[in-house]
């Protein structure tokens, strides 16, 4: 596996890789866990080469966020992906991914209302311009993405179509399930900053969403559901819900009632100083 740094020997590597076949790209920000694995397999099994990037990125931060305690492992990491078969780590630098006098931003409105948006200020920008310059820079022909941050990858396959992303270079964006602990907790980085306790209390997420949804597909109002949801997270041990909403899975536009199309249950909640997101499909009518 090559590992590279600078964008001219990135260029070099990626123009010999296509001479062999398709090119998948898989986007994360290092850490990695059981859910990249699960994106690396399957990208292997869509495409002749993988290439994995791994770049912790400032402009998705806001300023009271983790950018400086966000785990960067990247000998490990390395070693994992070695492992899976990646032909290609493209490691940059701040500096190479944002040189001096960088100063353009993609921003992708509508789909990234509300919601992580809505508390995270200029956070869909920093990833849209990040993915838009990563899908330049390796012109894959296949990107893969967890469904697990809904909203990212809305915002994703919104900017790729709006700016022709997808025809020569991006084939698709391809969602992939949300890996999950044997008790149901999604897969995450920020798992490790919990405490033994609130990683036993962390299942009430997705149990509590299960419920919910449960309640929706019986035919229980959309808004009574919900409020269940909240009193159960804050009763299971989370200090509070940031939101939980029933969205449309493609526009996310917010739903009041169970339509006919499919639908996401879209909920972020704190438990200590640990912010979990989560989403599940939910059945149209």
């Amino acid at each position: 596996m090559q590992t590279l740094h600078s964008l001219d020997p990135l260029r070099r590597a990626v123009a010999g890789l296509r001479e062999s076949g398709k090119i998948a790209l898989v986007p994360t920000m290092g850490a990695l866990h059981e859910g990249h694995l699960t994106l690396v397999r399957e990208a292997r099994k869509r495409a002749d080469h993988v290439v994995v990037s791994i770049f912790v990125n400032p402009l998705q931060f806001g300023a009271n966020e983790d950018l400086d305690k966000y785990p960067r492992q990247l000998e490990r990491d390395s070693a994992l992906l070695a492992a899976e078969g990646v032909a290609l780590l493209w490691a940059p630098t701040v500096e190479a991914m944002y040189p001096q006098g960088f100063a353009s931003n993609i921003s992708v409105s509508g789909v990234s209302d509300g919601l992580c948006g809505a508390s995270r200020p200029g956070h869909f920008d920093g990833v849209a311009t990040v993915v838009c310059k990563l899908f330049n820079q390796v012109l894959p022909d296949v990107a893969l993405f967890g469904e697990k941050d809904w909203q990212q990858l809305a915002v994703i396959r919104r900017m790729t179509r709006d700016l022709d992303l997808t025809r020569p270079h991006v084939d698709a964006v391809l969602g992939v399930a949300t890996v999950r602990e044997e008790d149901g907790l999604a897969k995450s980085s920020r798992n490790a900053y919990l405490s033994q306790e609130q990683r036993a209390q962390a299942v009430t997420l997705p149990t509590a969403m299960k419920a919910a949804i449960a309640a929706i597909e019986s035919g229980e109002p959309v808004a009574a559901a919900l409020a269940g949801l909240d009193s159960a997270l804050l009763d299971g041990g989370f200090s509070s819900v940031d939101y939980a909403e029933l969205r449309d899975a493609d526009a996310l536009t917010l739903l009041e009632k169970r339509g006919e199309a499919p639908m996401r249950l879209l909920v972020a909640a704190r438990i200590g100083t640990t912010r979990l997101i989560d989403n599940m499909p939910v059945a149209p009518k």
